[in-house]
């Protein structure tokens, strides 16, 4: 199930980031050749990586490493974000607030 995860990551983040293979290869440092991203987004495959990859991974596709790791079935890492809380960033406008 792990690389079913891993490689419907890959696929949805190169289509929400609008980023080809080529340019998420190159924000990789090239560690990861174009070659296995497009083989990673394709369907009916499998994907695997090792620990070592998942940050270069991470990086390429903009997204935290950890959500690499889980996607992939390894073991978690240490990220000091993750107790950072957030709240929404829009606010509402009505119209009586305009005038």
């Amino acid at each position: 199930m792990a690389a079913k995860d891993l490689q419907d990551l890959v696929r949805r983040r190169l289509w929400e980031l609008s980023r080809s293979p080529d340019d998420a290869s190159r924000l990789s440092r090239w560690v990861i050749p174009p070659e296995t991203l497009r083989r990673m987004a394709r369907t009916g495959g499998t994907s695997f990586i090792t620990e070592g990859l998942a940050g270069f991974l991470a990086r390429a596709l903009d997204v935290p490493e950890n959500r690499v790791r889980r996607a992939a079935d390894l073991p978690l890492v240490a990220d000091d974000r993750e107790s950072i809380t957030t709240r929404p960033h829009l606010r509402l406008v009505r119209d009586d607030d305009l005038g």
